[in-house]
Formats: C-alpha cells, sequence, structure tokens
C-alpha cells in the first residue's frame, strides 16, 4: 500500500492540567510557525474565553507544525489535534482520535496517571493507536519519574493492552521551557542532554505511521468537526481517507440516514499553525476545512459521486446526567442584575427570554456536539439535556448566559437504564489526594454516598491516594463538602465506569434552605438577625422575591425568613440603642456550586448577570400544603 511521507496525523491525550496545550504552544514556537515580532500568548490553542478561565481545554482543535528535519530532507507537516482531558467532553476526545494514525500520552512526572489518563488511553487503545508516552513536568521539585513510568505500564496491563502496544517509546519533557529528551533526567530537574524537542519531533516522525492509502481508489472523507464562519457559513473539518479532494469539485455528500446528495465543495482551506489558508486540493490523510455545506453534520462522509461508498458513523459513550433546562420562570425575568426595570433596560435589550430562542439554542449545540441529547418534557418551555458529566452541562448552560440567555435549570439527575428488569445506573470511578489526616473524613464522606473503597496507596510523602466506585448520584454536590472537609488541600478526578444495580436512596445534603417569604430588597438589619441561622448568600441591597433561597439553614429543614425587614425609626435616641454588628460576608456560589447546591424541590435561575437559587414552586402556603399532603399521604 503507498504512503504518504510527507505528514503525520497525532493526538495528544492526558488528564486535565498535565500540559497538553503548553506543549503544543512549544512545538509551534520551535518550528518557526510564528513571525519573531509577533505577540504571543501563553495556552495559544485554548482560544475560548472559559477555556482561559477555567484553564481547561474543553473543545478539540488542530494545528499543523512544518517540520523541517535536520538532515535536510523536505518539510513534514505535523497536525497536531489537542484533545480535552476532563472525560465530561468524552464526545471530543473521541472525535479527536477519529483523525489521527497515533497517541501522544502525556502524564505528570508528580502526579503519575490519574482518572482521565485511563479514559483517553482506553479510548485509544481499543482504536488500536500507537502510543509514545511523554513525561511531562520532569522539573517539578516532587516528580518521581521512575514510579510514574512503571504505573504506566500496570496501566497498560490493566486495560488489556497487547505486546505491540505497551513495546512505546518514553520521552522526558518540560513543556514550559521547550526541553525534551530520550534520556531519563534526575527527578526534579530540566533534561541536561537537550535544549529544544527535537527529540519529541524525531521520535512523532519515527513512531507514528504515515498515512496509507490504495491508488486511484474513490474519495472518502470523514466529518469529523464542524465549525462556523461569517462569510462561509458551516465548515467541516474532515479528514480524507481515500482519493483526493479539490476546491469547486462535486461530491456525493452521504448523510446519517444513509441518504446520498450531490454537493459542490466552494472553498477549501488547510490549516497552517494557527490560521487556516486557502488551498486547491487535499489528497489522502490530510486534515482539511470545506465549505459550502449549510447542514453537513458530524460522522456524515463526503465519497465520490460515481461510487459513492460510506464511512462509519463516529460512536460515542451514553450521556451519565441529565437536567431540565428552560426559560426563566421568576418574577425578576427580563429586569437586569439589580431587579429593578427602569435602570436595566439598556443592559436587557438583547435578552433572550423566550422558549423558541432556548429551543433553537439547544438545537444548534446539538450540531456540534455529538456527547449531547436533547428530549422533550411534558411542558412547552422546558426541555431535559442529557450529556456525559455535570461539567459539560454547566459549560453550556455558562455558555448560553454569556450569549444573553435567561433559564431555569432543574437539580442534576442521573440516567438510568434497565438491564433484566432491573434499573440500573451510572457508577464513576472516583480517585481522591488527600493529605493523610483528613483521610477519616473523606471516608465518613465517601460512605454517605454508598462509595466503595477499591484501592488505596501511600506514597510515603503524607499523602494518600484512595480510588472509590460511587454512584454518579452521590458525587452530585459532592466537590464543595470535600473540599470543606479537606480544608482546600485535597484533589479528586472521576471518571464514568459504566453501570450498577440502583443503590438506594441517598442522603446527600443534611442542611436545609432559608427562603425568602416576601419580595423585597435585602437590608443589613435583617441579615444581623438572620446570620446566626445558618449561612447567607446575598448582599444587602439585593432585590430577592418569595421562594428565593437567599442562604443555608443551620438545620435540616427549611426555614421561611423575612430578609427585608427594616428597622424601626423612632425619634428617641439612647446610649445602649444603636448596637453595631459587623455582617459576616455571604457565601457566594458560582454556577456549578449552585447546581450542586439543589435539592429536589429546588432549581437555579441562570441570567447574564446574576445565579439564583429558588424554590421550583414560590408560593409558601402551596409549599406547605404539598409537603402536608407527602406527609400523610
Amino acid at each position: 500500500m503507498p504512503t504518504r511521507h510527507d505528514i503525520r496525523n497525532v493526538a495528544i491525550v492526558a488528564h486535565v492540567d498535565h500540559g497538553k496545550t503548553t506543549i503544543v504552544d512549544a512545538m509551534l514556537k520551535q518550528a518557526g510557525a510564528f513571525a519573531a515580532h509577533q505577540q504571543l500568548d501563553d495556552r495559544m490553542m485554548d482560544s475560548n474565553d472559559l477555556e482561559r478561565e477555567k484553564g481547561i481545554t474543553i473543545l478539540a482543535k488542530n494545528t499543523a507544525v512544518k517540520y523541517h528535519p535536520k538532515d535536510g530532507g523536505a518539510p513534514i507537516t505535523i497536525n497536531i489535534i489537542d484533545t480535552p482531558g476532563h472525560a465530561d467532553f468524552g464526545g471530543e476526545v473521541e472525535r479527536g482520535l477519529s483523525m489521527v494514525d497515533a497517541v501522544v500520552l502525556l502524564v505528570d512526572a508528580s502526579e503519575g496517571p490519574l482518572p482521565q489518563t485511563r479514559f483517553v488511553l482506553r479510548k485509544a487503545l481499543q482504536q488500536r493507536k500507537p502510543v509514545i508516552l511523554c513525561i511531562n513536568k520532569t522539573d517539578r521539585p516532587d516528580s518521581r519519574i521512575d514510579e510514574v513510568v512503571n504505573e504506566t505500564y500496570d496501566l497498560f496491563l490493566d486495560l488489556d493492552a497487547d505486546e505491540d502496544q505497551i513495546e512505546f517509546p518514553i520521552v522526558y519533557a518540560c513543556g514550559r521551557d521547550g526541553v525534551a529528551s530520550l534520556t531519563k533526567p534526575e527527578d526534579g530537574t530540566v533534561p541536561a542532554d537537550s535544549d529544544n524537542l527535537e527529540p519529541f519531533f524525531s521520535t512523532i516522525l519515527e513512531h507514528v505511521p504515515a498515512p496509507s492509502y490504495e491508488e486511484d481508489a474513490p474519495l472518502q472523507a470523514h466529518v469529523t468537526n464542524l465549525d462556523a464562519d461569517n462569510f462561509l457559513g458551516r465548515i467541516a473539518l474532515l479528514r480524507v481517507e481515500q482519493g483526493e479532494l479539490r476546491k469547486g469539485q462535486t461530491v456525493a455528500w452521504i448523510k446519517r440516514d444513509g441518504t446520498i446528495s450531490n454537493v459542490r465543495i466552494t472553498e477549501l482551506m488547510m490549516t497552517e499553525a494557527l490560521t487556516r489558508k486557502p488551498a486547491e486540493v487535499a489528497g489522502p490523510g490530510d486534515i482539511c476545512a470545506v465549505a459550502g455545506i449549510p447542514d453537513i453534520m458530524i460522522g456524515e462522509t463526503l465519497a465520490d459521486p460515481e461510487n459513492p461508498i460510506a464511512l462509519p458513523l463516529i460512536t460515542v459513550d451514553q450521556p451519565a446526567i441529565s437536567m431540565v433546562i428552560g426559560t426563566n420562570t421568576s418574577p425578576l425575568v427580563g429586569r437586569g442584575g439589580t431587579g429593578k426595570g427602569a435602570d436595566a433596560k439598556s443592559a436587557v435589550k438583547d435578552r433572550k427570554v423566550t422558549a423558541r430562542q432556548v429551543k433553537d439554542r439547544l438545537d444548534r449545540e446539538l450540531i456540534g456536539n455529538v456527547s449531547l441529547r436533547v428530549l422533550d418534557t411534558e411542558r412547552p418551555d422546558a426541555w431535559e439535556v442529557q450529556g456525559r458529566g455535570e461539567l459539560a452541562l454547566a459549560i453550556l448552560v455558562e455558555q448560553m448566559r454569556r450569549e444573553g440567555f435567561e433559564l431555569t435549570i432543574g437539580k442534576p439527575q442521573v440516567v438510568t437504564k434497565e438491564v433484566d428488569g432491573k434499573v440500573h445506573e451510572p457508577v464513576e470511578r472516583l480517585t481522591v489526594d488527600v493529605p493523610e489526616e483528613h483521610m477519616g473524613a473523606v471516608t465518613q464522606l465517601m460512605g454517605v454516598r454508598k462509595g466503595r473503597m477499591d484501592n488505596m496507596s501511600n506514597h510515603g510523602s503524607g499523602w494518600v491516594r484512595m480510588e472509590f466506585v460511587v454512584p454518579s448520584r452521590g458525587l452530585i454536590g459532592f466537590r464543595t463538602e470535600f473540599l470543606t472537609q479537606t480544608r482546600g488541600t485535597g484533589i479528586a478526578h472521576s471518571i464514568h465506569e459504566g453501570h450498577e444495580p440502583w443503590f438506594g436512596p441517598l442522603q446527600t445534603r443534611n442542611n436545609g434552605s432559608l427562603v425568602a417569604d416576601r419580595a423585597g430588597s435585602v437590608t443589613g438589619f435583617a441579615m444581623t438577625n438572620l446570620q446566626e441561622r445558618g449561612v447567607l448568600f446575598v448582599d444587602p441591597g439585593t432585590e430577592v422575591y418569595e421562594g428565593m433561597i437567599v442562604g443555608e439553614n443551620s438545620r435540616s429543614d427549611d426555614m421561611d425568613v423575612n430578609i427585608t425587614k427594616e428597622k424601626k425609626l423612632t425619634n428617641m435616641r439612647s446610649s445602649s440603642a444603636d448596637s453595631f454588628e459587623a455582617i459576616v460576608p455571604p457565601r457566594k456560589l458560582s454556577l456549578e456550586q449552585s447546581l450542586e447546591f439543589c435539592r429536589d424541590d429546588e432549581c437555579v435561575e441562570v441570567t447574564p448577570e446574576a445565579v439564583r437559587i429558588r424554590k421550583v414552586v414560590l408560593d409558601q402556603k402551596e409549599r406547605g400544603r404539598s409537603a402536608s399532603r407527602a406527609k400523610n399521604g
């Protein structure tokens, strides 16, 4: 079979924050992708605002590096796919792997293989991709290179890798400094026998197979991602498997349902560094972008009109978590962050509050996000959105909120399935790193959530690593409590582990809510009297409404409170009347923390300016009647 030796396609996979994007930056700089005068940012591949804020990769992105071999041979194009390290964005990982011929597995020299490392490696081994191991961050003072290499071998054996897959080359790197070596450095040091990434480039060229193809085979190109352009409309990113794709060519578009229609490629582009440049032709193994097909979807095939042969559709894991997303139904809908209508009108002109706008936006998200499902509910203004995990759904809500949408979000639920007549629920494998003194608190926390300890190891550094198998339900609301119990020192990562029979009822949140019993503005006087009842979430002057949750009760039941109460003023003065008591600063909850905090009868109101937690039923009397009916059966 002929091969193309001028091209290599490789994906970089790793756990969150092990340095994928940083090492891609260094590869781009050293391959001369940028002019000397260009001002460069850190983490250039993280182009999305949310990616930069959270420090994680959310969308799989591709870049191309032109590498000039040191022996003076012809330049070689290395297409690099930077994939997310978080299992919640697994749909992006699966798409990324479908575009490449090998993977670089990046592992932190101190933390070693973690749950998401297992997740992305399992995907790569299932697809029979060769693996190059890169031990990154060798300069960390707590690095333990030999142990991490052995743990990685254990992980390969655990995932049933065959002999060919286990014989992987190892590169040692410090991505931040742009240095790599094939010789193991001392723990805590940068590789000394190299001052660039040349050994890394040469290992990729040697061990990543060049794309092979059949001569004179009809065109086959697989759509792996979608993008949009203001002038060109929808852009399909695809890998050419066989044949050639040319600008202006008429091709057969094989849709998901098997129907075929002929379309014309109006624009063809190839990636160079971080920009797309017009091209005339793309051959086997090339990753390119085409425009001119407005309704094309991920997983579809472009083929030869004379002999159309479809490629297999991209399959992704089933969703594990669902949330109901609907229009905002609170009394403050469309009234800005303050709740005062008149002075916020200018800020809320482009507010999106109708059911049609929300549904259109969710349908648009389905086009590019293969791991998402949107189902109808009994209400015409709410939809059940299913995804891989809480983070993936929270990211979607955060994006919609920044676009001007006002939404009501229900408590996250797990997606169950029936096996042999019994209900099965998704379970997660949770890996926890904590200082030894917090071990008991974490074990107790997991016991309440029906967690089963599978493994425990002590590296002798004062830290313990524990592995639990726990129902996905038990992890909703776990992170905030976990950080409180470990005083912010614990590190927890989880990964989907399949389905197991229903674990039974779980009581995860022990405290009730403080619920506002009337509309108005929060006063400092009322807050002073209420802060001994629990932890408050609101500042003085905040607009509240009946049924809005303003704090967490110190007891297990809910309490209706008047947080708008004002001090009665008289014209009499006395030396003892004015008691000055400091207001404890309120606890500000992020969107993810608000979703975790919710109980079954609560939901989250999300607007561009504010995130509020509220009762599903706002009326206090109606809630009381429902509670008594439930109590008396």
